[in-house]
């Protein structure tokens, strides 16, 4: 090896590993509908990234191209720094998808058996029991899938995704058939690849879920994204909320002079300024004590991400929905 590409290789070593995955421009089409519509979207390693939007918006179908399961009409996908269509690309990959089924009469481990011979990817078979103790079913490998709840085989599903040692795992409504417990688990589960900085595409309904554990969220609706962010930006309005009595014209004056009011009985709230400082909220109260306010409550709140991806959904349709 010359100098050069000793120099070359070395240099190459010291640059930021590529994005788990990133789509450009990704459109397709079935028939006169149009299911995507230019979509672009990153995932950095070790980043927890949310796919939100109504029924049909697109985001399953994103996924399948992403993956290579649905050929894009136009637009172009890396995953792990390789073009999508390359099969090495895909061997690190994980995908527990929305709708799935095993054959009935293989067991749990002979499941992840088939799974690990696909990938080729050399899993010892103790790495597999421990796979399916992370989804909690350690004492049912022996058992035949035809017998699993659908809870039971949702679980199973994720310890596919998570067998052949994916780089990034893509979940589509993975807690769709699960109990609460089922819920936390699969949320602690995603928070533990995060620190192993795999990283994660979650689509889900659940928005809770989804406000819980990730970093970034992608809002589509009509094949197209609505909005992207972070949570803190995606979430940026704050509120402060008051139980007021003997509050007085001039009292409602100074609380709207901080931002926009609602009220309902003695319930106030302020939405605050984005560029408020930490005065602001102490001057008010010590303002309406003052003028004679009797202040029995008053706590900071935020805008849920549920009632901001309604905000956006409806503002895309122009609130007919």
């Amino acid at each position: 090896m010359t100098a050069e590409s000793t120099a070359l290789s070395r240099r190459l070593a010291e640059l930021p590993p590529a994005p788990a995955v990133w789509c450009s421009n990704l459109r397709k089409r079935y028939g006169r509908r149009t299911a995507v519509d230019g979509v672009s979207l990153t995932v950095e390693r070790g980043e927890v990234v949310g796919l939100l939007g109504p029924n049909g918006a697109g985001k399953t179908t994103v996924i399948k191209m992403m993956l290579g399961l649905v050929r894009p009409d136009a637009g172009e996908v890396l995953l792990l720094g390789r073009p999508g269509k390359d099969p090495r690309a895909r061997a690190r990959v994980g995908y527990l998808p929305e709708l799935f089924r095993y054959q009935p009469w293989l067991t749990a481990a002979e499941v992840l058996d088939l799974h690990v011979r696909l990938a080729g990817v050399a899993v010892p078979d103790q790495e597999r029991r421990d796979c399916l103790a992370v989804v909690g079913l350690a004492d049912r490998a022996g058992d035949r899938v035809g017998g699993f709840s659908k809870g039971m085989q949702q679980r199973l599903g994720l310890a596919v995704a998570l067998v052949g040692r994916p780089e990034f795992i893509v979940l589509d409504e993975p807690t769709s058939a699960l109990d609460p417990l089922g819920r936390a688990d699969v949320r602690d589960l995603v928070l533990s690849l995060k620190e192993r900085q795999v990283a994660v595409l979650l689509n889900s309904h659940l928005i809770g879920e989804v406000e819980r554990v990730c970093d970034r969220v992608v809002i589509l609706d009509h094949g197209r994204v609505a909005a992207s962010g972070t949570l803190a930006e995606l979430l940026g309005r704050r509120e402060v909320r008051l139980r007021l009595d003997d509050v007085s014209a001039e009292a409602q004056a100074r609380l709207t002079a901080v931002g926009p009011l609602t009220r309902s009985g003695d319930a106030f709230t302020v939405t605050l300024p984005t560029d408020q400082d930490t005065d602001t909220v102490p001057d008010l109260v010590a303002d309406l004590v003052a003028l004679g306010v009797r202040i029995h409550a008053i706590e900071p709140g935020r805008i849920s991400l549920e009632e901001r991806l309604l905000d956006i959904l409806r503002h895309e349709t122009g609130g007919d929905q």
